[in-house]
C-alpha cells in the first residue's frame, strides 16, 4: 500500500535503478534526490543521459528496476495505474518540451482542462484573469495554431498550473524559444513558483534556465551531482 505521511520533503528518490527493456547497462543507478517543500530545483545534462526518464519516475509514467520514489508522502512505485493517474491529476503539473496542447480547444479551453478532468468547477472569467497574468489575456479564445512558440509555452505553464498543483515538472522549459523570450519564460515560472508554493523540478540543457533555481544539479554517470 503507498505510505502517506507529513514530511518537508516533497519528492524523495532512494537508489533508483531504471533500464531500458534490452539495455546493456542502466540508464540511472543508485542515483538520490531529496526536494523541500517550495524548492525549485534543475537538472542539468545533455541529451540522453535520463533528464526525461527522471521526470517520468517522479510522475510515475515510468517504473523503476530498483529503489524507492516518493512525492508528497506517497510511495509512486506502489501505485497501480489507475490510481497513479488519478493521483497525478490532483498532484502534480507537467510542462512537456513539445507543449501538447490540444489544437481543437481555444488557449481558455487548454488552460482549464485540468479543472475539468479534476471535476472543479471553473468559469470562463477566472480563467481568463489567470491568463492575463501571464501575458495570455487577449489570445483566450485563440486556437493553439495561432499561437507563437513563447506565447505557447506560456499557455502550457498556466495549464500546468491553473489547478495549483503542489508539485510542478518542466521538461526543457526553454528548449525550443529564442533567448529573449526564454528568459521572459523562466521569469513567469518563477514568478508563479514562488507565488503558489509549488515544489518544482526543471530538467535543461541550458545553463541560463538553471541558473535561476534554488538548487543545480547534473545528472551524469548514472547519478545526479549536486553543483555549487
Amino acid at each position: 500500500m503507498p505510505e502517506a505521511a507529513e514530511d518537508s520533503r516533497a519528492v524523495r528518490i532512494q537508489g533508483v535503478e531504471f533500464a531500458y527493456p534490452g539495455a546493456d547497462r542502466p540508464l540511472l543507478a543508485g542515483l538520490d534526490l531529496a526536494l523541500e517543500r517550495g524548492e525549485l530545483a534543475a537538472v542539468l545534462g545533455p541529451s540522453g543521459v535520463g533528464k526525461s526518464t527522471l521526470l517520468n519516475l517522479v510522475a510515475g509514467l515510468a517504473v523503476p528496476r530498483a529503489g524507492r520514489v516518493e512525492v508528497l508522502g506517497t510511495e509512486v512505485t506502489g501505485l497501480n495505474e489507475s490510481k497513479a493517474a488519478r493521483w497525478r491529476r490532483g498532484s502534480l503539473g507537467f510542462v512537456f518540451q513539445q507543449f501538447h496542447l490540444l489544437p481543437y480547444l481555444t488557449v481558455s479551453e487548454n488552460v482549464a482542462l485540468p479543472l475539468a478532468l479534476n471535476g472543479q468547477r471553473w468559469e470562463e472569467e477566472a480563467v481568463r484573469s489567470f491568463l492575463e497574468r501571464l501575458g495570455l489575456g487577449e489570445q483566450a479564445a485563440s486556437y493553439p495554431r495561432h499561437l507563437s512558440g513563447g506565447q505557447a509555452q506560456r499557455a502550457a505553464i498556466a495549464r500546468a498550473l491553473i489547478h495549483r498543483p503542489p508539485v510542478l515538472l518542466a521538461d526543457e522549459l526553454t528548449g525550443n524559444l529564442d533567448e529573449e523570450t526564454a528568459v521572459a519564460v523562466m521569469d513567469l515560472l518563477v514568478e508563479a513558483v514562488e507565488e503558489l508554493g509549488t515544489t518544482t523540478l526543471v530538467v535543461t540543457h541550458a545553463p541560463e534556465v538553471a541558473s535561476r533555481s534554488h538548487t543545480r544539479y547534473r545528472l551524469s554517470h548514472h547519478r545526479l551531482h549536486r553543483e555549487p
